[in-house]
């Protein structure tokens, strides 16, 4: 594995397991505090949302701010309560509903599925080529690592379209669908799950979404039947929208690194926490910013101690970077424009040869 001639590996897996230890030894009732009135707060939100949308016949500025109270509960149930909670996070207060072994998220993804692939395959494997199926020949080529082909040509469309639709995009990804739906009869990653269960858990769960969004509430809105309609779907949109440009903002700026299989075999801790580093990037920003992104603007942090509970990855933050500068490792942090103006220019730039 590529790195500086400072770094230290065995010191800085020392170095960032202490970090890790001294966290731990805190984590707990203020933890918990802190999550409960998450959920408090995400349901104020939503059910809130979901009245103003009935109240829209009053004045369409109460639809209007229900559906932006709709998709900001949509946004903190994703990132700060369901993407953290699937981790792990929160599995020490063995809370049946906040536990990452029965939480299922209001999204069209499988908390299963996502659990199975995204916590094991991503976190392990994180921008390894041909195990990390964030970098691969999909829908869109990010690095050189893969040939280029005509369909690159027009990917800058491609990403659009996935980040409207991106709670499919999720559900589809996380399934492996394009090994389910097209490759061998076992998922070679899991021999207890059986395709035709995957494809149960993706169809059913897809399924309950649109019922619940596009007619379940809609129909109990009576004559507000179209209001709700689309007062939901728009709601959906942002939440697409805002899930989708965090995670591109954290996984895919121009700093973000690949790797080979090469590079990793026989990988130490240290050299695991050095991928994390390099794969990663982090997003500037305000609390309300943080909390919406679900901490994942600390996405460093978060590669580094995905099962630390987020809320601690401000507090870890400058004691990582203090240790990246020792051994000479880019923090690679910026604002939300300029993070997002990269990501657009690594699409642009793989779109050609």
């Amino acid at each position: 594995m590529k790195a500086p001639s400072k770094v230290d590996y065995d010191k800085l897996a020392e170095q960032l397991d202490g970090v890790r230890e001294h966290v731990n030894a805190k984590i707990g009732q203020e933890d918990a505090r802190y999550i409960r009135k998450v959920i408090v707060m995400q349901r104020a939100f939503e059910w809130g949302g979901r009245v103003l949308l009935l109240l829209g016949f009053v004045t369409p500025i109460l639809w209007a701010v229900g559906v932006l109270f709709l998709a900001l509960g949509k946004i903190i149930d994703n990132m700060e309560i369901g993407h953290n909670v699937m981790h792990g996070q929160y599995d020490w207060m063995n809370d049946k509903f906040i536990n990452s072994r029965s939480y299922e998220w209001d999204i069209a993804c499988d908390g299963k599925s996502w659990n199975r692939v995204h916590n094991y395959e991503h976190h392990t494997y994180t921008n390894i080529v041909g195990k990390d199926r964030d970098y691969g020949y999909g829908l869109l080529r990010l690095s050189r690592d893969f040939g280029w082909r005509v369909k690159n040509l027009w990917q800058f469309g491609t990403y659009i379209v996935l980040s409207v639709l991106f709670q499919w995009g999720i559900a589809y990804h996380e399934l492996a669908a394009e090994r389910v739906f097209f490759g061998k009869k076992k998922d070679n990653r899991n021999s207890q799950v059986t395709h035709a269960e995957l494809k149960t858990r993706f169809f059913s769960k897809g399924a309950r979404q649109i019922l619940k969004d596009y007619v379940l509430f809609p129909l109990l809105a009576g004559p507000m039947f179209l209001w709700v309609l689309v007062g939901n779907l728009l709601a959906n949109l942002i939440r697409n929208l805002w899930t989708s440009t965090i995670i591109f903002c954290g996984h895919f700026t121009g700093d973000a690194q690949t790797f080979t299989q090469e590079e990793c075999i026989n990988e130490s801790r240290g050299q695991w926490y050095y991928r994390q580093a390099l794969g990663s990037s982090n997003i500037k920003g305000r609390n309300w910013f943080h909390v919406l992104s679900g901490h994942l603007s600390y996405q460093i942090e978060h590669h580094l101690f995905p099962d630390l509970p987020a809320r601690r990855y401000r507090e870890i933050a400058p004691h990582v970077q203090r240790i990246f500068k020792e051994h000479g490792i880019h923090y690679n942090t910026g604002s939300f424009l300029a993070q997002y103006g990269s990501v657009v220019k690594r699409i642009l730039r793989y779109s050609f040869p």
